[in-house]
Order: C-alpha cells, then structure tokens, then sequence
C-alpha cells in the first residue's frame, strides 16, 4: 500500500541533503522516471531524491509568488507533502517538474490566502558588490522594487510572469503547469510586463 503521509520534518531532512547531480540531459531524464516509478510503489528515498533535485525550482517559484522567506518555507514544504500524497495520479505526459510546479503553485495561493500578512520585503537575498558598499545598497534598493512590483500583481499574472522570466518555462509548459490555455498564457503574461514597465518606469527610465 501507498503510504499517504509525509512529515514536514522529512522533507526539510531530505532539503538539507545534497544530491549527485547527472549532466547527460537524456540519462538523467530516463533516471528521473525510473525514480519516480520507485516512489510510486512507496519508495520514501527514491522521493527524497526528486525533492532533492525540484527543491531549488519549487523554492524559487513559491518565494517569488509569496514574498516572504517564512511563507514561501512553508508552502514549499506543503508543496512537497502534497506531491508524495498525488505521487501515484501522476503520469509521464509531461515534465515531474511541471507536475510539481502546479502543486507548489497552488499551495503557495494557499498559504497566502491563510496567512494575509505584509509581505517582507527586507527578506530579499541579492548578491555582493565586490564590496563596494554603495553599489550594493543600489542593487538591494532595485531588487526590493522590483520584487514589490512583482507582488503587486494579480495572481494571475504574478504565477505566469514567474514561471515564465525566473523559471524560464515555454508557453506550452506554462499552460500545462497551470491548466489554461496558451493564448490566456500570453495575455497574462503581455499584461503583468505591461504592469512592471508602467510601474518601474520611474526608477528604470534608461533600461525601460
């Protein structure tokens, strides 16, 4: 039997070890589904090996979707106890990783929608200046703006344009993710960049 449960503690267990990275594009898609057939039959390890190899993509797309360090912890987290529960429906039509993105997608919505607490925007990582203090204050400044530009999107929007710039996802896999069809895909996504350009256009004229 299936087992249905999954604790939290296991997941951020699995997320805190590192796993060997396979650079043959095809190998490592045939290992993957080899993989994902283990955890179907209840494999726990053979499904912290794919926590291991999503954890940074669903991360990424949950934090740019929640703004906050804690949400997005918590939702990837849900993200994860929710694909080892729907692990046995899934079918390799399409990419695991399309798969999980929905379902990270949808827990996010839902942790936003329980939580509704002001985005912090302080959490923010950016990289370094090579130590030049005052172009690392720049580089904090513009990244916080353009992150509040990015949350002050509709939900709608703000999952498609993630998906899209940070995650790098085709039409196509966009529309799978989410369930929608491409042209919705496209007008959301013209929409949310036409939204950024009208709203960051005073901090970026030169670039806009």
């Amino acid at each position: 039997m299936f087992p249905n449960k999954i604790s939290p503690i296991y997941v951020k267990q699995v997320e805190r070890t590192s796993g060997v990275v396979n650079t043959d594009p095809a190998t490592a898609a045939d290992r993957e589904l080899e993989i994902i057939a283990q955890a179907q039959q209840g494999d726990r390890r053979a499904f912290g090996e794919l926590v291991r190899r999503h954890r940074k993509g669903v991360v990424n797309v949950v934090y740019r979707l929640c703004g906050n360090a804690n949400l997005a912890e918590d939702a990837a987290q849900e993200a994860f106890i929710r694909a080892w529960q729907h692990l046995p429906s899934y079918r390799p039509r399409s990419p695991f990783r399309n798969w999980v993105y929905r379902i990270a997608t949808n827990a996010a919505r839902d942790v936003l929608r329980r939580e509704r607490e002001t985005v912090d925007v302080d959490a923010i990582s950016v990289p370094a200046s090579n130590g030049n203090p005052e172009a690392a204050l720049e580089t904090t400044e513009r990244s916080r703006t353009v992150q509040q530009a990015v949350l002050a999107l509709p939900p709608a929007s703000r999952e498609v344009l993630v998906l899209r710039e940070y995650e790098n996802l085709s039409y196509q896999e966009i529309a799978d993710t989410l369930n929608i069809p491409i042209g919705t895909v496209m007008s959301r996504l013209n929409y949310a960049r036409g939204k950024l350009r009208q709203s960051l256009a005073p901090y970026f004229q030169e670039e806009l």
